[in-house]
């Protein structure tokens, strides 16, 4: 599955909030500090690893006309909405192109299952049944994110979720740009959110995939990820709507594994794949790559396959490293955060530094890089950043940015 190739589908508005801040310039501060958002885990009786938690959505209040959606992950999403003037430039676009020429792809994992969490806990002792403030339809339900998106910016063009794990959002970019080539949309909203929960938590603690300390992604001491919260969107347009030198997302490719329900394909044959259909889509030889921003949980089994794809399609030549030290695995939301994190790298000139890899795992054969302007003979301009996203069941998706006029 692939895009269509370069100069590709300009990105005209980026929005963003995770554990490194809310919007653009406290992302991109916390980066360039090399500051991490992991903190120790207190959430829904979880006491065991690190997290990335965003600051406020606990005290967040949705407007009274969007009371019906209230629920973490839509607290959250509307912190995106709110930020780096979002919201504004989607509105300019909707009169621009018309409300149902918007479409609205996002991506999650689990939703609004938090208020399902709280409501169960809320339950009747004596019958069991939920409390009636629980509002699955509009929290809950996979298809609850969109719609609240729509209503939000009052959009009317069509609106779907991609539920694949943790490629879900990379995936919900790529669609998106599909829809706008197609010419079924003149613009979208896409990216997603995902918000923390006992069930991610408990659930990647059963897996025995929860890090002791702060994750430690290519690291020969790695034991685990940090599951974090985010939520991130990027507004797609077509070429006549973007000015020369915007973002753009130059080509994607997806691929299904199938390998198995949790655990990554160990050669990365999938995973591979994926990458070589993007930059096939991007019309580029793996060269003109700048950075690889990896998926890169800190797991030993999902890095180490991951070295080998990226081995296979790139050898030796192109720095690569995970963000996830910065923001803990925002799971459904990743892809579409460290596609931002790739524009922020792009517009600043500026890999972030690789954190908590004090000794890189010596059997990995792609080279992490250092942030640039250090010396280091692997460094060289941001020009064009692949960016991988890898879901449970073997869902593979990579997307490749740069500037649609190709500088």
């Amino acid at each position: 599955m692939t895009s269509p190739a370069a100069p590709g589908i300009p990105i005209t508005a980026r929005g963003l909030v995770s554990a490194l801040g809310h919007g653009l310039t406290a992302t991109a501060a916390s980066l360039a500090a090399g500051r991490s958002g992991l903190v120790a885990c207190d959430f829904a009786g979880q006491r065991r690893g690190f997290i990335g938690r965003v600051e406020g959505v606990e005290s967040h209040r949705l407007p009274a006309r969007l009371a019906a959606f209230d629920c973490r992950n839509h607290r959250l999403a509307h912190l995106a909405l709110d930020a780096d003037g979002f919201a504004a430039a989607v509105g300019a676009a909707a009169r621009r192109h018309g409300p149902g020429r918007v479409a609205i792809v996002l991506g999650t994992s689990t939703s609004g299952v938090l208020a399902s969490e709280e409501a169960y806990r809320a339950r009747d002792a004596a019958s069991g049944a939920l409390p009636d403030w629980l509002d699955f339809e509009h929290t809950h339900d996979l298809g609850a994110l969109p719609r609240f998106v729509r209503a939000a910016l009052g959009l009317a063009g069509p609106a779907f979720t991609v539920s694949t794990a943790c490629a879900s959002s990379a995936q919900a970019v790529g669609l998106g740009a599909r829809l706008i080539a197609a010419g079924i949309a003149d613009a979208a909203v896409v990216g997603g959110a995902d918000s923390l929960c006992g069930l991610t938590l408990a659930g990647f603690a059963a897996l025995e995939l929860i890090a002791a300390g702060p994750c430690r992604p290519g690291d020969a001491a790695r034991d685990g990820l940090s599951i974090g919260e985010a939520a991130g969107f990027l507004l797609l347009e077509r070429a006549d709507a973007a000015a020369p030198d915007a973002f753009a997302l130059l080509g994607w490719g997806a691929s299904s594994d199938g390998y198995h329900l949790s655990a990554p394909r160990p050669d990365g044959a999938g995973a591979a794949l994926a990458m070589r259909a993007a930059l096939d889509a991007a019309g580029l030889a793996p060269g003109a790559i700048d950075w690889i921003n990896l998926h890169g949980t800190g797991t030993p089994a999902n890095d180490a396959a991951e070295d080998q794809a990226v081995f296979a399609v790139f050898a030796d030549t192109v720095p690569a490293s995970s963000t996830k030290a910065y923001t803990g695995h925002t799971l459904g939301a990743a892809g579409v955060v460290e596609a931002i994190l790739a524009t922020l790298a792009i517009e600043h000139g500026r890999v972030p530094a690789p954190l908590n890899l004090d000794q890189p795992d010596p059997s990995f054969r792609v080279p992490p890089p250092r942030a640039l302007g250090e010396p280091a003979g692997r460094e060289r301009p941001v020009r064009r950043v692949l960016s991988n996203s890898f879901g449970f069941g073997g869902s593979n998706c990579c997307l490749v940015l740069g500037r649609a006029d190709g500088a």
